[in-house]
């Protein structure tokens, strides 16, 4: 822990490339602040991504915490205004209509299906910083109804796994977990795959009339490793929340949840010491080798021991994810791999996220540095870019994303 101190003391002198690399990050964040009335929110890019999004926002409420938790606050509290009644969150935000994405597929402006439960853990994380009472008692009702909501309606068995409507719901649209459900082969078109994912879309809302139980019974059930993973370290944040805010019952009921979806993920997903997400109501296994399997670092679900082995044996093999920059969504090994591919290959700065903080979680420090400043120089690189090729660093897809600015949340948490 102290070399790896020592290593991010660097970032923090005034001539580091860091010291410039967070004003650059803070003047994007900036540029790509918009209002609409009394929200504040922040797109994730101009041109490709011109509205909110649900975990896009929360990326940014993390690393706008460290420059202005009031910012933060306000892009959370945007994001749950548009709540169903139900308590859904929805992952998309047309706060002004635009000729990109333009989809009729949810009500009073906004999509019908949700992302990665994020939002309670980076609740918690900015209460941290000004301890502001307020605001946890301001969006307390709308976590709670949120994640009653996933682990109710996403788990009607009560089996302790919550489960996705849509592969859009993972964050990761194209993932190639999802052929399988999606009753697609290894390799296809992107096209193909959002046309399968439009049908579902169409289900949602036409058959199912956005009941999820209904629509996972017979359309698309997946129950997906980052997801599950996810919320259990986010009911912890919640249990947290609730209890600051008074609300005792709860906070033991979200703990509670938190270690049974533990237990079911250990064993209903756990084969051959990593975790595969399952699809349909026998919870067949998705064996896809993703960066998935990562994912319950985040949550510490791993065992010390297990952790040692998924690590040695995938993360640093170069036959998988050890490729130049770290670390590709998709092992080489697939079939699906594509280093330039939408989701299928190319290294995402979110999901890197995600991995950094289950390595310093299990005392990787090493590696994670490693992660670390492969992540900033495919950003020095390429700039601000959507995603990267693993194998040569090109940046792809959208300009002036902000899931780069991440790495200010990955150096500054363990800074603090």
């Amino acid at each position: 822990m102290e070399q790896l101190k020592e290593l991010l003391s660097l970032y923090s002198k005034p001539t580091s490339y860091y010291t410039q690399f967070k004003k650059s990050s803070h003047h994007l964040l900036l540029k790509n602040r918009r209002f609409f009335k009394q929200f504040q929110y922040t797109v994730p890019s101009p041109t490709s991504y011109p509205y909110q999004w649900l975990w896009d926002s929360i990326f940014h409420a993390l690393v706008l915490g460290h420059f202005s938790p009031k910012d933060a606050k306000k892009e959370l509290l945007s994001l749950v205004s548009k709540q169903f009644p139900n308590g859904l969150i929805p992952h998309m935000i047309y706060w002004k209509k635009g000729k990109v994405i333009n989809l009729d597929w949810g009500k009073n402006g906004t999509s019908s299906i949700t992302q990665p439960p994020l939002l309670a853990y980076a609740v918690w994380k900015i209460y941290q910083k000004d301890r502001d009472q307020k605001f946890l008692e301001d969006i307390y009702p709308h976590l709670s109804a949120y994640y009653h909501y996933l682990l109710i309606d996403r788990d009607p068995r009560e089996n302790h796994l919550i489960g996705i409507i849509n592969p859009d719901e993972s964050g990761e649209d194209d993932s190639p977990r999802f052929d399988i459900p999606l009753r697609l082969p290894p390799q296809h078109t992107q096209q193909e795959n959002f046309k399968r994912r439009l049908n579902l879309i169409k289900q949602n809302f036409k058959t199912c009339h956005f009941d999820a139980p209904f629509c996972m019974k017979n359309f698309f059930w997946v129950k997906d490793v980052p997801f599950n993973a996810i919320i259990v370290e986010s009911l912890g944040c919640l249990a947290n929340i609730a209890a600051q805010v008074k609300h005792k019952e709860e906070a033991r009921y979200f703990s509670k949840k938190a270690l049974l979806i533990r237990d079911a993920m250990r064993k209903l997903m756990m084969e051959d010491g990593i975790f595969w997400s399952t699809y349909d109501q026998d919870y067949k296994k998705i064996k896809v080798l993703t960066w998935a399997i990562f994912a319950p670092l985040f949550a510490k679900i791993y065992t010390p021991e297990e952790a040692r082995s998924a690590v040695k044996d995938h993360l640093l093999n170069p036959d998988e994810f050890y490729l130049k920059f770290l670390v590709p969504t998709v092992s080489r090994s697939e079939p699906s791999f594509n280093a330039n591919g939408f989701w299928r290959g190319p290294v995402w700065m979110a999901t890197n996220w995600f991995i950094y903080k289950g390595l310093v979680n299990y005392g990787f420090f090493n590696l994670a540095q490693e992660l670390l400043e492969s992540s900033i120089k495919l950003i020095k690189q390429s700039g601000f870019r959507e995603q990267f090729n693993p194998l040569t660093g090109e940046g792809r897809g959208a300009k002036e994303f902000t899931w780069g600015t991440l790495i200010i949340d990955m150096i500054e948490d363990r800074l603090d």
